[in-house]
Protein backbone atom coordinates (compact mmCIF):
# COMPACT_ATOMS: atom_id res chain seq x y z
CA UNK A 1 0.00 0.00 0.00
CA UNK A 2 2.59 2.88 0.64
CA UNK A 3 4.53 2.26 -2.44
CA UNK A 4 1.36 2.59 -4.40
CA UNK A 5 1.06 5.74 -2.32
CA UNK A 6 4.55 6.24 -2.90
CA UNK A 7 4.00 5.92 -6.80
CA UNK A 8 1.32 8.53 -7.22
CA UNK A 9 3.00 11.04 -5.25
CA UNK A 10 5.99 10.90 -7.59
CA UNK A 11 3.69 10.56 -10.29
CA UNK A 12 2.15 13.97 -9.20
CA UNK A 13 5.84 15.45 -8.57
CA UNK A 14 6.58 15.06 -12.07
CA UNK A 15 3.29 16.37 -13.22
CA UNK A 16 4.16 19.46 -11.75
CA UNK A 17 7.46 19.54 -13.10
CA UNK A 18 6.26 19.12 -16.76
CA UNK A 19 3.66 21.62 -16.20
CA UNK A 20 6.57 23.94 -14.86
CA UNK A 21 8.69 22.96 -18.20
CA UNK A 22 5.71 23.87 -20.39
CA UNK A 23 5.42 27.43 -18.48
CA UNK A 24 8.33 28.27 -17.44
CA UNK A 25 8.94 32.15 -17.99
CA UNK A 26 13.10 32.34 -17.68
CA UNK A 27 16.07 29.61 -17.38
CA UNK A 28 16.02 29.77 -13.71
CA UNK A 29 12.50 28.88 -13.43
CA UNK A 30 13.50 26.22 -16.46
CA UNK A 31 16.77 24.82 -14.33
CA UNK A 32 14.87 23.76 -11.08
CA UNK A 33 11.89 22.43 -13.08
CA UNK A 34 14.32 20.16 -14.98
CA UNK A 35 15.63 18.90 -12.05
CA UNK A 36 12.74 18.28 -9.89
CA UNK A 37 12.12 16.15 -13.42
CA UNK A 38 15.13 14.60 -12.99
CA UNK A 39 14.61 13.94 -9.72
CA UNK A 40 10.74 11.86 -10.54
CA UNK A 41 12.10 10.45 -13.40
CA UNK A 42 15.03 8.70 -10.89
CA UNK A 43 12.69 7.65 -7.94
CA UNK A 44 9.80 6.44 -10.88
CA UNK A 45 13.16 4.13 -11.32
CA UNK A 46 13.76 3.22 -8.09
CA UNK A 47 9.84 1.91 -7.60
CA UNK A 48 9.39 0.83 -10.09
CA UNK A 49 12.34 -1.72 -10.52
CA UNK A 50 13.27 -0.31 -14.18
CA UNK A 51 16.42 1.41 -15.42
CA UNK A 52 16.40 5.18 -15.33
CA UNK A 53 17.36 5.07 -19.44
CA UNK A 54 14.01 2.79 -19.93
CA UNK A 55 12.12 5.28 -17.63
CA UNK A 56 13.51 8.42 -20.00
CA UNK A 57 12.88 6.87 -23.25
CA UNK A 58 9.32 6.21 -21.96
CA UNK A 59 8.46 9.53 -21.38
CA UNK A 60 8.47 11.48 -24.16
CA UNK A 61 9.30 15.43 -23.56
CA UNK A 62 5.77 17.48 -22.63
CA UNK A 63 5.34 20.44 -24.51
CA UNK A 64 1.70 21.14 -23.69
CA UNK A 65 0.25 21.05 -20.43
CA UNK A 66 0.36 16.99 -19.17
CA UNK A 67 -2.50 14.92 -18.86
CA UNK A 68 -4.17 12.02 -17.91
CA UNK A 69 -3.73 8.92 -20.45
CA UNK A 70 -7.13 7.09 -21.76
CA UNK A 71 -7.68 3.04 -21.81
CA UNK A 72 -10.86 2.22 -23.62
CA UNK A 73 -12.43 -1.02 -23.40
CA UNK A 74 -15.40 -2.73 -24.16
CA UNK A 75 -17.35 -5.94 -22.53
CA UNK A 76 -19.22 -8.14 -24.63
CA UNK A 77 -21.79 -10.87 -23.77
CA UNK A 78 -22.79 -13.34 -25.81
CA UNK A 79 -26.27 -15.21 -25.71
CA UNK A 80 -25.50 -17.59 -22.86
CA UNK A 81 -24.41 -14.23 -20.95
CA UNK A 82 -20.74 -15.36 -21.21
CA UNK A 83 -17.86 -12.84 -21.49
CA UNK A 84 -15.63 -11.62 -24.50
CA UNK A 85 -11.99 -11.87 -23.08
CA UNK A 86 -8.58 -11.35 -24.99
CA UNK A 87 -5.70 -13.28 -24.11
CA UNK A 88 -2.06 -10.82 -23.70
CA UNK A 89 1.01 -12.14 -25.08
CA UNK A 90 3.21 -10.28 -23.39
CA UNK A 91 1.81 -11.77 -19.96
CA UNK A 92 -0.54 -14.76 -20.79
CA UNK A 93 -3.02 -13.68 -19.01
CA UNK A 94 -6.67 -12.36 -20.66
CA UNK A 95 -8.46 -8.75 -20.69
CA UNK A 96 -11.40 -7.85 -21.78
CA UNK A 97 -10.64 -6.24 -25.44
CA UNK A 98 -9.39 -2.49 -25.51
CA UNK A 99 -6.23 -0.31 -25.42
CA UNK A 100 -5.01 3.20 -25.99
CA UNK A 101 -7.24 5.45 -26.93
CA UNK A 102 -5.96 7.00 -30.41
CA UNK A 103 -5.73 10.16 -31.65
CA UNK A 104 -8.67 11.28 -34.45
CA UNK A 105 -10.69 8.06 -32.96
CA UNK A 106 -13.43 8.69 -30.88
CA UNK A 107 -14.37 6.46 -27.10
CA UNK A 108 -16.66 4.43 -28.99
CA UNK A 109 -15.09 3.97 -32.47
CA UNK A 110 -11.54 3.01 -30.43
CA UNK A 111 -13.50 0.15 -28.81
CA UNK A 112 -15.25 -0.87 -32.00
CA UNK A 113 -12.10 -0.98 -33.49
CA UNK A 114 -9.62 -2.39 -30.73
CA UNK A 115 -12.51 -5.75 -30.23
CA UNK A 116 -12.44 -5.79 -33.63
CA UNK A 117 -8.51 -6.44 -34.27
CA UNK A 118 -8.26 -8.28 -30.84
CA UNK A 119 -10.94 -11.08 -31.29
CA UNK A 120 -11.81 -10.74 -34.56
CA UNK A 121 -15.87 -9.84 -34.06
CA UNK A 122 -17.65 -6.64 -35.46
CA UNK A 123 -19.55 -4.65 -32.47
CA UNK A 124 -21.20 -1.70 -31.98
CA UNK A 125 -20.89 0.36 -28.52
CA UNK A 126 -24.18 0.58 -27.35
CA UNK A 127 -23.22 2.64 -23.69
CA UNK A 128 -21.05 3.66 -21.54
CA UNK A 129 -20.96 1.66 -18.31
CA UNK A 130 -17.95 2.84 -16.60
CA UNK A 131 -15.35 5.60 -16.22
CA UNK A 132 -12.40 3.90 -13.78
CA UNK A 133 -9.80 6.12 -12.46
CA UNK A 134 -7.15 3.45 -12.34
CA UNK A 135 -5.68 5.15 -8.54
CA UNK A 136 -8.85 4.05 -6.81
CA UNK A 137 -8.47 0.44 -7.61
CA UNK A 138 -6.14 -2.49 -7.07
CA UNK A 139 -4.10 -2.38 -10.05
CA UNK A 140 -0.33 -3.03 -10.20
CA UNK A 141 1.42 -0.27 -9.55
CA UNK A 142 1.94 1.89 -13.20
CA UNK A 143 4.28 5.15 -14.13
CA UNK A 144 0.84 6.74 -15.79
CA UNK A 145 -2.29 8.34 -14.67
CA UNK A 146 -4.96 6.21 -16.05
CA UNK A 147 -8.97 6.65 -16.81
CA UNK A 148 -10.24 3.47 -18.17
CA UNK A 149 -13.42 4.10 -19.91
CA UNK A 150 -15.58 0.87 -20.42
CA UNK A 151 -18.13 0.52 -22.95
CA UNK A 152 -21.09 -2.09 -23.44
CA UNK A 153 -20.84 -3.44 -26.99
CA UNK A 154 -23.08 -5.87 -28.92
CA UNK A 155 -22.12 -8.22 -31.46
CA UNK A 156 -23.41 -7.48 -35.06
CA UNK A 157 -21.27 -10.09 -36.90
CA UNK A 158 -17.71 -11.50 -37.42
CA UNK A 159 -15.61 -14.42 -36.37
CA UNK A 160 -14.14 -15.42 -33.55
CA UNK A 161 -9.94 -15.08 -34.65
CA UNK A 162 -7.47 -13.28 -32.50
CA UNK A 163 -5.45 -10.65 -33.85
CA UNK A 164 -1.60 -10.88 -34.51
CA UNK A 165 -0.22 -9.19 -31.53
CA UNK A 166 -2.89 -11.46 -28.80
CA UNK A 167 -2.50 -15.22 -27.52
CA UNK A 168 -6.28 -16.15 -28.06
CA UNK A 169 -9.64 -14.93 -27.40
CA UNK A 170 -12.54 -16.71 -26.07
CA UNK A 171 -15.96 -16.43 -24.10
CA UNK A 172 -15.72 -17.04 -20.25
CA UNK A 173 -18.57 -17.67 -17.60
CA UNK A 174 -18.63 -14.97 -14.99
CA UNK A 175 -17.68 -17.44 -12.22
CA UNK A 176 -15.43 -19.33 -14.18
CA UNK A 177 -13.07 -16.66 -15.40
CA UNK A 178 -9.21 -17.20 -16.20
CA UNK A 179 -6.25 -15.40 -14.60
CA UNK A 180 -6.72 -11.93 -15.33
CA UNK A 181 -4.03 -9.40 -16.72
CA UNK A 182 -4.58 -6.98 -13.76
CA UNK A 183 -2.58 -4.06 -15.28
CA UNK A 184 -5.24 -3.88 -17.44
CA UNK A 185 -8.87 -5.29 -15.78
CA UNK A 186 -9.47 -6.62 -12.52
CA UNK A 187 -11.98 -9.33 -11.45
CA UNK A 188 -13.80 -7.08 -9.23
CA UNK A 189 -14.58 -4.60 -12.03
CA UNK A 190 -15.35 -7.50 -14.77
CA UNK A 191 -18.39 -8.60 -11.71
CA UNK A 192 -19.23 -5.48 -11.11
CA UNK A 193 -19.95 -4.33 -14.93
CA UNK A 194 -21.44 -7.35 -15.30
CA UNK A 195 -24.15 -7.42 -12.66
CA UNK A 196 -24.60 -3.35 -14.27
CA UNK A 197 -25.23 -5.28 -17.57
CA UNK A 198 -27.29 -7.72 -16.23
CA UNK A 199 -29.51 -5.37 -14.05
CA UNK A 200 -29.91 -3.05 -16.69
CA UNK A 201 -28.41 -0.25 -14.45
CA UNK A 202 -28.89 3.13 -16.40
CA UNK A 203 -26.12 4.98 -14.03
CA UNK A 204 -22.34 5.28 -15.08
CA UNK A 205 -20.04 4.02 -12.69
CA UNK A 206 -17.12 7.13 -12.10
CA UNK A 207 -14.34 6.34 -9.93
Amino acid sequence: MEEIQNLELIKRVKALADTGLVYAQDEYDRERYEELQEIGLKLLSNVSNQPLKVINDFFLPENDYPTVKVDVRGIVLNDKKEILLAKEQIDGKWTIPGGWADIGYSPSEVVVKEIEEETGLNCTADRLLAVFDKRMHPHPPQPFYVYKLVFLCKIVGGNMEHGFDMAGAAFFKIDDLPELSEDRILGSQIRQLYTMIIDNTAKVYFD
